[in-house]
């Protein structure tokens, strides 16, 4: 009469897993877009320095800054994430699912509780007032039972094609998150590099920018107004 174990244990709990999932995608997409909305306040911030007004070549970098950030926050509104939409709506079909096992409780409880009430009759004395009541139980209990029966058949052949519908339910929900993932990532990709030929110095390697990066700060240090007491 009941599904198996592992079945009912897994679907009662996915409803709190799909849940869980979904607010964990939910919290990294308003990450990603805190991050591209910081992005762009950093670039206005940097935008707005008196040194843009004094160096022309420190203008035009940060303008380039501003507008590469502004395309991925606009980048970033855009994307669409499929998954939390499948989430939505795999979640709509739990309260259906729940009802249909509360329908199969309910109607196992009056299947017993009139199966019991034939076992009364059963027991007693067969009298003609007993058998009576005995034949009217028994009718009673009939349409109960093939109700409990179909009831409980449904449950039992389709929970588990529910439970092993879900990967092909969420399978094709991932693929299109991570084709959407590599068109975003492609997208930054091109954004930055785009940035880095604006802006880069041609011809330094990572340690040569370090090295003068260093040496600019050691002639800030060297200033009489920042040396140290």
């Amino acid at each position: 009469m009941k599904c198996s174990p592992s079945h009912c244990g897994q679907i009662k709990a996915s409803p709190d897993q799909t849940k869980k999932l979904h607010k964990d995608m939910k919290k990294s997409t308003e990450a990603d877009l805190a991050m591209s909305k910081a992005a762009v306040k950093i670039s206005a911030d940097l935008l707005s320095n008196p040194l843009c007004e004094q160096d022309q070549a420190f203008l035009e970098s940060m303008t380039a800054l501003d507008t590469a950030m502004r395309r991925m926050d606009a980048f970033n509104q855009e994307k669409v994430g499929p998954l939390p939409h499948s989430l939505i709506m795999y979640s709509g079909v739990f309260p259906s699912l729940n009802m249909a096992v509360k329908r199969r409780e309910q109607a196992l409880q009056d299947y017993k509780r009139l199966q019991s009430k034939v076992e009364k009759y059963e027991e007693k004395e067969k009298t003609g007032p007993v058998m009576v009541k005995l034949h009217q139980a028994r009718e009673e209990l009939r349409p109960v039972k093939d109700d409990f029966e179909a009831k409980n058949k449904q449950l039992l052949d389709e929970m588990p094609k529910f439970y092993h519908s879900r990967i092909d339910y969420f399978q094709p929900s991932f693929e299109a998150l991570i084709r959407a993932q590599v068109v975003y990532f492609t997208e930054m990709y091109k954004i930055f590099n785009e940035l880095t030929d604006q802006i880069d110095q041609a011809g330094l390697t990572d340690e040569q920018r370090e090295r003068e990066t260093e040496a600019k700060l050691s002639e800030l240090r060297a200033l009489s107004i920042v040396a140290d007491d």
